[in-house]
Formats: C-alpha cells, structure tokens, sequence
C-alpha cells in the first residue's frame, strides 16, 4: 500500500509505442488520473502524476488508428517512474515475432530504475515478457494471443483465461477493458477500497472484477429470448448478510437451479457460489476500512457469519486478516489526516 503522507504523487509513467491502441493508451490516466484521496473538509489529493512518453525524443506516435499522438516526453521519463505501464501496440515488430527487444526499445526500459512496478495491458505483456520482467512468473495477455504468447516465451508461466494476474511488483491484464480492471485492482491495493469505488463511479464502471475471472466467456450477452440473472444478484447484494441458497437465487429468475447456474457462468463467467464470495469480502472490506465495526460484526454484516469465517477468506482472497487489513488502510488515513 502507498502512504497518502507523501507529498509527491506516485508517478505512473505511459510508454507509448508506435502502433498503440488508443483506449488502451488513455485507460492509465482516466483511472490514474483522476484518482483522489478521501481526505475529509475539502476536495482530495491527487494521487498519481500520469505521464506519457516514447522511446524516442518528444514528438508524433503513431497509434492503430487513422490518427498519430503528439508525445511530449521522451525515455528519460521512464526513470522517473514509480510505476510504468505498456499498453498494446499492433506494432512490435521483433518482440512479437522473435521475442527479442530492438535496440531502442531495450535503450529505453534500462533506464527504469530497479524496484519499479511493472504493469502491461493486452499485447503489452510481450515488452515485458522480452524484457525478462516475466521470467518465471505468472502472467496473461489477451487470449487470442495466449498461445502464441506461450510459444515465444516459454519461460513465462501462461494464464489464458483470467482478466488479470497480480505478481506484486509486475503486473499484467488481458485485453481492452481488462485493463481497467487492473487499474482499479492497483488503486485499491494502493489506497483501498473507498478511492477504487470513486473512481469507478466517475468512469461509470464496475467497481470491481476479480483478476480470476474469466476473460473468455462464449456468450457474455445472452441472447434476447433468454431471461438474464441481473434482478438475482440485484436481490442477492441486499442482502448479503443473511444465508443465500442457490435455490432462492434461481427462483428470483422463476428458473430451475440446473439453468440459473448455467445462465448465471454465461453471463459472469463464474459460479453463483464464487460471485456470492467475491461480494461478501468487497463488503467486508467496506466495512473494515470506513467502520468501528468489531470483527465479528463485519464478519456477520459481510455474510460470512463468523470471525474464523471472514479471516479465511480474506486470507484467501488478499493475504491478510481482518486485522492487518484494517490496521493497514487506518493508519494510512490517520497519517494522512
């Protein structure tokens, strides 16, 4: 997590490539960005400084579009950097086809300095693959490039069908929107779950997508003539704190539990049970970063019903208890306040 005690944002430096795709170039600043802190008596602080650079000196960029950018920082930049990200391009010439970085490009990433956080979007993952970041570690792309990814970097541990893997300090999402999702995951690690949710509020996004969701789903919109599972989980989130069955899920789409379950996978691209999981920590860790709530009453406000209950959970789903999770995002508001 990032203290909000500093004075200095932490700094997100852009690298730009010829051939980047413009969404995915501009999804670091509008999350990024517009990230403020929660301070209470007056209008938050900024968070991160966004900047765009190129490998080369200041100037044109192109993108996949009918378009070019104008890019006024060049790779010095990069070492200014507390985090880079690599969006996609459709044009990485030898990272894509051989695995190898060209000179310019292996000029420019010697100059992040060590320890910084590494992040790619999409076919970003190949810059970093090729520059070793990934050596080793898990890590996604988009997942019509999966296997291709795979065969040129045999090294990297390849997980097509997750919307985005966290590492620690490296960092990589699947295609297009999966890179907003990451962003917010990162904001959430780095300043919890209240900033995240701003943010996603003014993106008009949801707030949060698990990484292990899958990125592939064969029908993400069901067909006019089938019923959807939106008023099930519009019931279901009103009442997380009380014991939900799958039958009582199903029947709130007059369905039988056999066709809710599949609906539902088709349609969120994992089960009721996960999705039901995945609400009750979000909950939870509402209600431990911005409530006094002792631990066995967050742990029954979140569904979990018991203290042992939330804490496995939690531990499964963050790496932390109750305890530290809380103690973690308090005293970095304290600090800032």
């Amino acid at each position: 997590m990032i203290s909000e005690e500093a004075a200095v944002p932490h700094r997100v430096v852009v690298l730009a490539l010829d051939g980047v795709l413009p969404f995915e170039l501009g999804i670091p600043q509008r999350i990024f960005g517009r990230s403020l802190s929660t301070e209470s008596g007056g209008k938050g602080r900024k968070l991160y400084d966004v900047v765009t650079c190129s490998i080369r000196p200041p100037g044109p960029v192109r993108t996949d579009a009918d378009f070019s950018i104008l890019v006024e920082h060049g790779p010095d930049a990069l070492a200014t950097a507390d985090t880079v990200v690599v969006p996609a391009s459709y044009e990485l010439g030898p990272v894509f086809e051989e695995g190898r970085l060209t000179e310019e490009l292996a000029a420019a990433l010697a100059l992040v300095r060590p320890g910084t956080r590494m992040v790619s979007i999409c076919t970003g993952s190949y810059v970093l693959a090729a520059a070793g970041y990934l050596d080793g570690r898990p890590a996604t792309t988009h997942w019509s490039s999966a296997d291709h990814f795979q065969r040129t970097f045999p090294q990297v541990r390849v997980d097509p069908d997750v919307l985005f893997i966290d590492d620690g300090d490296v960092l990589t999402s699947a295609g297009v929107a999966a890179g907003i999702d990451l962003c917010l995951h990162l904001v959430r690690r780095d300043h919890g779950t209240a900033v995240a949710n701003e943010i996603a509020r003014r993106t008009v996004v949801p707030p949060h997508r698990d990484g292990g969701q899958a990125q592939y789903i064969h029908r993400p919109v069901p067909e006019p003539q089938f019923a959807t599972t939106t008023a099930a989980r519009a019931w279901a989130l009103a009442r997380l704190e009380r014991p939900i069955l799958l039958r009582d899920m199903a029947e709130q789409e007059a369905m039988s539990v056999r066709t809710f379950t599949r609906r539902f996978r088709e349609e969120v691209g994992i089960s009721p049970g996960q999705w039901l999981t995945q609400q009750r920590v979000e909950r939870a860790r509402q209600l431990l970063e911005s409530t006094d709530l002792s631990i066995d009453q967050v742990a029954r406000d979140a569904g979990f019903g018991t203290a042992t209950s939330l804490r496995q959970h939690l531990q499964a789903a963050l790496g932390v208890p109750p305890t530290v999770y809380r103690r973690t995002f308090r005293s970095s508001a304290d600090t800032a306040s």
